[in-house]
């Protein structure tokens, strides 16, 4: 799937130009293999395959909004905008 925006600057800026600086150094190779699958998948389903991830959609205001686990306070979050196989939206952000 295409990212049509990313939210978090840091974010951004490692998916743009492979600069880190934004990201806690921990969490980098996490995030790369994120991404990396995100751009990669053709179905919203495959985001199940990766348990470690946790991935489910968000209730309430945020309903639709799908979220993995980065660590235990950090997700990646985004929509899916499944007629044009777009992931928009897509965010780092302290969820706790």
């Amino acid at each position: 799937m295409k990212i049509r925006n990313v939210i978090h600057r840091g974010l951004k800026r490692f998916i743009e130009r492979n600069d880190a600086s934004g990201l806690s150094p921990p969490v980098v190779e996490k995030v790369r293999n994120i991404v990396t699958f995100l751009q990669e998948m053709e179905d919203v389903q495959e985001l199940r395959d990766i348990p470690g991830w946790k991935a489910h959609q968000l209730t309430g205001d945020r309903k639709g909004t799908w979220t993995l686990t980065v660590t235990r306070n950090w997700r990646i979050t985004f929509g899916i905008d499944r007629g044009k196989k777009e992931v928009f939206d897509l965010d780092y952000e302290d969820y706790h």
